[in-house]
């Protein structure tokens, strides 16, 4: 496709993008938000309680990290297993499915009755709660066109900082407050949430079917292992899965380096979250916009350099001032999370949208069996000696940086596919 095709494209767009019709894509995208709000919240929520899990359940921090694992590896299992048939069946429908069983499996963790039988129901959780990640942004991709995705994605990654604005604060708040409860409160405030955000998507998630027109040759087997194996696509994988490498590593045991060795009170770690989550929050659409205008790819190498430096400095801290602590965690925060906005919006466009189903839900494997490897083999790394003080943080974040590094290089061979396959269409 020439150029002028290209802008005549835009143009029109542009012009039936109409008052109406940004009210309805503005409910639209309130609606995967809110989605993606409350199951990375059941993600996200088992990091700052850390302590608490160490202390009550009488683990330890290799312990820890396997149970944030089960989510993870379960939603990477989940993602492979859904590429069989996200692809086959209509979006709309499939995502509220697949959302009730999420909020059924949340609540099944606040009434679990110890590791053994919390480990599982996390499990159950990661399984679902993976699989509406990568279906969330299939529909985005679906429905939003590419000069306009930037931004869109912006809006419903924005659930991230929601997550930590308010989600995260408010059930550490529960679990510390709600003595009969206690680290329960936080999944069963998240099951009530998701009940009512469930109400909000059946109203204003439309129907979406486009993909099923298309006719897939040959068996289903075959189809993904074309899907997999493709150039472009491995490399793709590759780069999602350093991505959450660099985060992941460092982020699940934030919380406990804080409390054992910064000599940060556990009091003050959901205010760590709330500062960063009104950060990203105000940041989100703003490098999505930023992304679309400038280039994608410019803006994630500048985001993915300088993020290195928080990232850094929060694995080498010693005894800090709280001013410092949240000055550093959220700049960590807003970079490490706005790198994902361009990255996806680079790697959505990389495939036809009759597989792009199947392709997110592999990227979604990809994204969860990463950031679960990720936090295993940190947990393997850091100890806790017997004066509670962490150790070997340090050597995690090093690795961390490496992979960060790799993500600066790999971006521009995504960016490459991405051009060329939006010059075909």
């Amino acid at each position: 496709m020439s150029y002028g095709t290209i802008q005549v494209k835009r143009a029109l767009n542009n012009i039936t993008h109409s008052p109406e019709t940004q009210k309805r894509e503005c409910l639209f995208l309130f609606s995967l938000a809110g989605i993606q709000f409350t199951h990375i919240l059941d993600f996200m929520i088992m990091m700052p309680l850390g302590p608490e899990f160490i202390r009550v359940l009488n683990i330890n921090t290799h312990q820890f990290g396997l149970l944030l694992s089960s989510y993870t590896f379960a939603a990477a299992a989940a993602g492979i297993f859904a590429t069989y048939y996200v692809d086959r069946f209509e979006r709309r429908q499939l995502l509220l499915s697949l959302y009730v069983f999420f909020i059924i499996a949340t609540v099944a963790c606040g009434l679990a009755q110890n590791y053994e039988t919390l480990f599982i129901a996390r499990a159950f959780a990661g399984a679902f709660g993976g699989i509406l990640g990568s279906l969330v942004q299939t529909i985005v991709a679906d429905s939003i066109p590419f000069e306009r995705r930037g931004k869109a994605l912006g809006t419903v990654m924005a659930a991230f900082s929601v997550s930590t604005v308010a989600g995260v604060p408010l059930s550490l708040f529960l679990a510390h407050h709600i003595s009969y409860l206690g680290w329960r409160a936080p999944f069963i405030f998240i099951g009530a949430i998701s009940t009512l955000v469930f109400y909000v998507g059946y109203l204003h998630i439309p129907k979406i079917a486009g993909h099923l027109d298309h006719v897939h040759e040959g068996s289903r087997l075959s189809q993904i292992l074309k899907i997999m194996i493709a150039p472009q696509h491995i490399k793709a994988f590759i780069f999602m899965g350093l991505i959450m490498m660099t985060g992941f590593s460092v982020i699940p045991y934030i919380a406990v380096y804080l409390t054992t060795n910064v000599g940060i009170n556990n009091s003050y770690i959901s205010l760590i979250y709330l500062c960063g989550g009104v950060a990203t929050l105000m940041s989100s659409r703003l490098i999505g916009h930023l992304a679309d205008r400038y280039g994608k790819v410019k803006v994630f190498r500048v985001l993915a350099i300088i993020s290195l430096v928080p990232l850094l400095v929060t694995t080498n801290l010693p005894v800090t001032p709280l001013w410092i602590v949240l000055l550093n965690s959220t700049t960590f925060f807003i970079l490490i999370s706005g790198r994902m906005i361009p990255a996806m919006a680079m790697v959505s466009q990389v495939v036809e949208s009759k597989i792009r189903g199947t392709f997110m839900s592999l990227i979604g494997s990809v994204q969860m069996l990463a950031s679960g490897i990720a936090s295993v083999v940190a947990g393997m790394v850091v100890t806790i000696n017997a004066d509670g003080m962490m150790q070997h943080y340090k050597l995690v974040g090093y690795g961390a940086a490496v992979c960060g590094l790799l993500t600066f290089w790999l971006v521009g061979y995504i960016h490459s596919d991405a051009k060329k396959h939006l010059e075909k269409t």
